[in-house]
């Protein structure tokens, strides 16, 4: 109680007398849980009021605050079926609450991203700045100010608080005990069957004046994991042993003449394979600085630097080095472990994703630069016995990261996502507005569409409740501003991407919280009037679709502790188109052209002809065969695979 006292003491809402505060107390049940007792609020105002009679009062604004409105009730999501509530959460547990606040032109902002994204618009490629972007997002000056009277009539203190550039985002750290008075609801500790914990508060609520300035608050629902997309297959060999199977050919010097066929096998992709394959094994990059490539490394990932060293002196020998000079930027605690792994991390298979993205990467495009983002959570994370993981929202802190800087690789690569209905939808539509942001700046987006065809089986049920029989569409993959990518197999030719050892199938589907956007209007409406009524009823026919686009995404070696492992998954797929777009990048930008930037207008209105269309497969799962690969778009391989030579070719062709 004295610890409370002192928080409203000190933080008295700027404008208000004393005698105002008193009359205003709230007298509902629901009300009374944001302030203190009256016999507390007594003391305060007597406290106050002597600060006042010793000179305080200067502290207090002259300015009226409007009169509180009642809570209601923001935004609820049911807790997915793969967790389940453990406890109460700590009190002083402390969270990182990040605010969206409404955007004031977003709806411009989305203008100018297809305009400077449609090859047929005089626009094309004028890409926006950070400043115009920020200009076009920032909230209008009534919502700042309604949420700086909320916060600081709830005794936080402004100076504690912290902004995005555009201000569109307002965060501050507070312990749970606040936070449940602040949002009128109740956190909890769930568990993952996985083992994994989170605080979550599946329903929360804000004063009603409030709703329509703010668009989401976050970690409240949002049960968004950030899971890497690979599946593993059984250790192959130690490093430098029994590789015969992993080349045919010299590695450091391959013939000019090199064919699929000599350079490939479909036991073990390697990059020689997939720079003959895509085209790319006689392109020398000519700018690289300039042209630059990302990738994202979530929740305790990193990149092993001595592994992606074994793995390029094996596989791309003149790159070796590389693995010790990639930028590494650490976004809110997040690890950059390069010591051996202990027994449990090898468990778990610690940093088998950010090996394979890394490797994956630098074994195309050397020597493009490679940047890698390791977000963890912020504030510093204590684990204890209820909350032994982090409970911050990774895709957030990682955007707002980003778009707070002004220089940024043109290409970046995500291996990571989850069921969409993990999230609420008005989280998904902050954070796919974000990537909007990203896209206007001409940032090319690739996200990995996901391992498990339209649905794990066994797991194709709604989260609403009601148990219905639905396929499980991923998050982001509906996001209509990111190119979302799926994975095939084999070489003459490639099919879509399975493996039975391990229940792999390439990801594909429809969205449930985003429509077709209408660049996807042709190509996506017609394959869905193909289906006729197959599946009618478990997918959303007017969802917007994914993949777009596909690439080699299975069986790749991959060093990890040392040792060769193959991995398959759209997070093979993802790392791999994103390199060879990069690619393209650096010869348009050595032309003196612009990047390619938000890719889907151009790929869907004529770039997907410079893809090679895949015609077999399909994404099984939810225990049926799933969508199926045909000729055009489909929704297991989008469009197919990109072939350097022809979208280089397609992309200048625009400009």
């Amino acid at each position: 109680m004295v610890a409370a006292m002192e928080l409203k003491q000190e933080h008295a809402p700027s404008g208000r007398s004393i005698q105002l505060q008193k009359e205003e107390m709230p007298t509902s049940v629901h009300s009374t849980t944001h302030f203190l007792e009256r016999e507390e609020a007594a003391m305060l105002f007597s406290i106050a009021g002597l600060l006042a009679l010793a000179g305080f009062s200067t502290l207090l604004s002259c300015s009226p605050i409007r009169t509180r409105s009642s809570y209601a009730v923001k935004d609820s999501h049911h807790v997915p079926r793969k967790w389940s509530r453990v406890s109460d959460a700590p009190s002083d547990h402390i969270v990182r609450l990040e605010i969206a606040l409404k955007q004031s032109q977003f709806d411009e902002l989305e203008r100018h991203l297809y305009e400077v994204s449609d090859p047929d618009h005089h626009r094309y490629g004028d890409h926006l700045s950070h400043d115009q972007v920020n200009e076009l997002i920032k909230p209008n000056d009534e919502s700042l100010h309604l949420v700086h009277e909320w916060l600081t009539d709830s005794g936080i203190r402004l100076d504690k608080v912290s902004y995005s550039p555009a201000k569109d985002w307002v965060k501050v750290s507070l312990p749970i005990a606040h936070v449940e008075r602040l949002l009128d609801t109740k956190y909890a500790v769930y568990k993952h069957e996985d083992g994994t914990h989170i605080v979550r508060a599946p329903t929360w609520s804000l004063p009603s004046h409030l709703h329509a300035h703010i668009d989401t608050i976050q970690p409240t629902n949002s049960f968004f994991r950030a899971a890497p997309r690979h599946s593993n297959v059984k250790p192959v060999a130690d490093v430098g042993k029994d590789l015969a199977t992993a080349q045919r050919v010299d590695v450091a010097s391959p013939q000019a003449d090199l064919t699929v066929a000599q350079a490939c096998n479909v036991s073990a992709v390697t990059p020689l394979c997939l720079r003959t394959l895509y085209g790319t094994i006689n392109y020398k990059p000519q700018v690289p600085g300039k042209n630059k490539i990302g990738l994202t490394n979530y929740l305790n990932e990193a990149n092993n630097r001595s592994d992606v060293f074994l793995f390029l002196k094996q596989f791309r020998p003149e790159a070796a080095q590389e693995a010790f000079e990639f930028r590494v930027e650490i976004i809110a605690n997040g690890d950059n472990q390069q010591t051996p792994d202990n027994a449990t991390q090898l468990a778990d298979g610690k940093d088998l994703e950010g090996n394979l993205d890394a490797e994956t990467i630098i074994g195309i495009d050397y020597p493009t630069p490679l940047i890698a983002y390791n977000t963890g959570g912020s504030p510093p994370f204590k684990p204890d016995d209820n909350t032994p993981t982090d409970t911050n929202e990774p895709y957030l802190t990682w955007v707002q990261y980003v778009l707070a800087q002004r220089d940024l690789p043109q290409v970046i690569s995500t291996s990571y996502g989850d069921d969409e209905q993990t999230v609420p939808e008005s989280y998904a539509r902050t954070v796919c507005n974000q990537f909007a942001q990203l896209g206007a700046r001409g940032i090319s987006l690739l996200f990995a569409s996901g391992d498990d065809g339209v649905g794990a089986n066994g797991t194709c049920f709604t989260n609403d409740g009601k148990n219905t029989s639905t396929f499980l569409p991923s998050f982001p993959d509906g996001c209509p501003y990111i190119t979302s990518v799926g994975a095939t197999k084999n070489f003459n030719p490639e099919v879509a991407a399975f493996d039975p050892r391990n229940g792999f199938f390439s990801g594909g589907g429809f969205s449930n919280y985003f429509g077709r956007p209408s660049y996807q209007d042709a190509a996506v409406g017609s394959y869905v009037a193909g289906l006729g009524m197959q599946y009618a009823g478990l997918y959303n026919k007017h969802g917007r679709g994914y993949p777009d686009i596909a690439a080699q995404g299975q069986l790749f070696q991959t060093v990890w502790n040392g040792t060769i492992r193959r991995l398959d998954g759209t997070s093979a797929s993802t790392p791999t188109a994103s390199a060879i777009l990069a690619l393209v990048n650096d010869a348009l930008l050595a032309a003196g052209k612009k990047p390619l930037g938000f890719l889907n207008p151009w790929l869907y209105k004529r770039g997907y002809q410079a893809f090679t269309d895949i015609l077999s497969g399909s994404s099984t799962g939810c225990d049926t065969s799933g969508f199926p690969a045909v000729k055009g778009w489909d929704a297991v391989t989008g469009f197919g695979t990109p072939f350097f030579p022809k979208v280089r070719a397609a992309a200048f062709n625009d400009y």
